[in-house]
């Protein structure tokens, strides 16, 4: 058959075989007698199959060359062929890990961010710019034991997007432990580490999402 009908047969393209041909996982096809089109055996085809199917399952084509030299092997034995697909299996199943993992990630990204407000406060833009495994790249502020629990005042949220805008900015600045604000008294708790942060960076933080703080107590 020509390589177009190979193609269709195997559900491939014409660029698809012709690659696969320089990789040596399918032969060259033979030229007629006489000239004309190469043409392919049957056995292309059903081999154009199998390659298809075994990266369906996650071999890669060199994996896939070794499993055709073994299928190929009238002396290889089955085990051969187990444990490559065990091996797989193992890769495949750490793959997965890391996607759940990834996708842990993700949703508490997406559920911290409160989905408006100025780019330059953005929570996920943020968490990106930290180090793996959650540790911001900034140096960190020597910890004390002693928290400290204030009340903020602030001036220009419309909203309650406004409130969480400034709860989430404040939540990740460092040294602060725990933050709520209300929209309705126009105020933020916050539970601090005093010896990490202080009333003046909280003000720039506030500030950053152009809202004022009005004034604070205890």
């Amino acid at each position: 058959m020509t390589i177009g009908r190979l193609a269709a047969q195997a559900g491939v393209g014409k660029e698809t075989v012709r690659y696969y041909q320089r990789r040596g996982l399918i032969a060259r096809p033979q030229r007629r007698a006489g000239g004309g089109y190469p043409v392919y055996g049957p056995q292309v085809a059903e081999r154009l199959r199998f390659i298809r199917h075994a990266q369906e399952l996650g071999f890669s084509l060199r994996e896939i060359g070794q499993l055709l030299e073994l299928k190929a092997d009238p002396t290889a034995d089955c085990s051969k062929v187990r444990t490559r697909a065990l091996e797989k299996l193992t890769d495949v199943r750490r793959k997965l890990a890391s996607l759940e993992h990834m996708r842990e990630a993700l949703e508490a990204l997406v559920a911290a961010c409160p989905g408006r407000g100025a780019l330059r406060t953005c929570t996920i833009l943020d968490a990106l710019e930290r180090e793996p495994g959650g540790k911001d790249a900034r140096p960190k502020a020597k910890r004390s034991k002693v928290m400290k629990q204030i009340t903020l005042k602030i001036e220009g949220m419309h909203c309650e997007g406004c409130a969480q805008v400034v709860e989430a900015l404040l939540g990740r600045e460092d040294g602060v432990q725990k933050a709520a604000v209300s929209y309705a008294k126009r105020e933020a708790r916050v539970l601090l580490d005093p010896a990490a942060t202080d009333l003046k960076k909280l003000a720039a933080a506030i500030e950053r999402a152009g809202y004022r703080l009005a004034q604070s107590g205890a």
